[in-house]
């Protein structure tokens, strides 16, 4: 394993993602400014979300035909644009665009990324791409926070500081531009997994990707409710939303690491269903509690079960696309962050008319759902030739 590649890789993936979580916590302010509800909250989750997700199948095919590692600093520059200009727009569908620019910036990094992250990664790939997804964890969990308190110094033009860390991330991986060339996709390069003597799996892919849709509703739902909930129904500051926030991704940090290291010794498959099913005890618990506390611990496992997944899905789905990997990582990687944000919408509507509280028994009944798939899930016949 190339470790500072990862390294470098995993942090890129973290200023990218720093976007997406930035969107969540700039909500409360936006609603406050610009008096929309929960249904146009929700819609720019779904700006984001929309953007990536027809984009990133697309980047994710290009990668494998031509790989372009430039895409990654021109995705996190483009990024960061994106939220930055969020906060100083005078119109929602100003505000929708700029979000939606955010979504394409976000689409163009990860599929490269990843493709390269399993590249770079040996024999051990779940640790290495758990590695490189704890970027994107600690993006998520430090987004939250970076962008509350700005907000609060600055109000909504605090936004205009998230274009610091994109431009420095950018900065630091050109530099790496060249090392990665090394790693362009090539079917005949020895020991890359391109070279396959079976064919792409795509019906277990497809179950694979209804999970990653499940988890991601689930994400979604989290990420964009969490801090109202604790605003209007936990009568806590929005301060406390943020926080609330960073404890669920800094415990999903935990969790993708935990999750590579038990899916090289375990396997793949057994990671995925154990994570979801421990998800359904701990998501129950947290519709049922009204205490702020027990509510707040309750982040902890349930951030740390939903993570867990993370990456054994990331290789478990290049495994069973092992021709397409860079459209398989745009999928099971690049999806997983964008999915969700195409129901936020019908998500914001059950808030606006049964409460915050219903968004939250949506969240405990998926896992339910993926659980049931993942025990559908075969071994890929990719490993079997070995």
């Amino acid at each position: 394993m190339r470790h500072r590649y990862i390294g470098v890789l995993a942090a890129g993936h973290l200023f990218t993602d720093i976007n997406l979580s930035a969107v969540s916590a700039l909500l409360p302010f936006l609603m406050e400014k610009h008096g929309i509800g929960y249904a146009a909250a929700a819609g720019l989750m779904f700006a984001m979300s929309m953007a990536s997700s027809i984009a990133q199948p697309l980047f994710g095919h290009f990668s494998d035909r031509l790989s372009k590692p430039w895409l990654m600093p021109a995705g996190i520059l483009l990024a960061g644009l994106g939220i930055t200009f969020t906060g100083i727009m005078p119109k929602y569908w100003l505000i929708f665009l700029a979000v939606a620019v955010s979504g394409i910036g976000v689409a163009a990094f990860h599929p490269e990324a990843a493709r390269l992250a399993n590249a770079v990664s040996g024999e051990k790939k779940a640790t290495g791409i758990s590695i490189f997804s704890v970027g994107g964890n600690a993006g998520f969990a430090v987004g939250p926070m970076f962008t509350t308190y700005s907000l609060l110094i600055w109000g909504l033009r605090g936004t205009l500081i998230l274009i610091v860390p994109a431009v420095i991330m950018v900065i630091v991986i050109m530099r790496y531009l060249s090392h990665f060339g090394a790693y362009q996709a090539n079917p005949t390069k020895k020991g890359s997994d391109s070279v396959v003597t079976v064919e792409d799996e795509w019906n277990p892919f497809a179950r694979l990707t209804g999970i990653i849709a499940c988890r991601s509703i689930i994400f979604y739902g989290l990420n964009t409710f969490i801090p109202l909930y604790w605003i209007r129904v936990l009568n806590q500051s929005k301060a406390a939303g943020g926080t609330a926030l960073t404890i669920l991704f800094s415990a999903g940090v935990v969790g993708t690491l935990i999750g590579g290291r038990l899916a090289d010794h375990y396997g793949y498959r057994k990671t995925i269903q154990g994570g979801l099913a421990i998800l359904i005890f701990f998501s129950v618990l947290f519709v049922l509690s009204e205490n702020v506390v027990l509510t707040t611990l309750l982040l902890i496992p349930i951030g740390l079960a939903h993570s867990a997944g993370y990456s054994p899905t990331v290789v478990l789905g290049q495994k069973y696309l092992p021709s397409r990997i860079g459209f398989a990582s745009g999928v099971t990687l690049g999806l997983a962050v964008s999915i969700g944000g195409l129901a936020a919408p019908l998500l914001g509507w059950l808030a606006d008319h049964y409460g915050l509280r219903a968004v939250f028994v949506v969240t405990a009944g998926l896992p339910i759902l993926a659980t049931a798939i993942a025990f559908t899930l075969p071994n890929p016949k990719i490993d079997e030739k070995k």
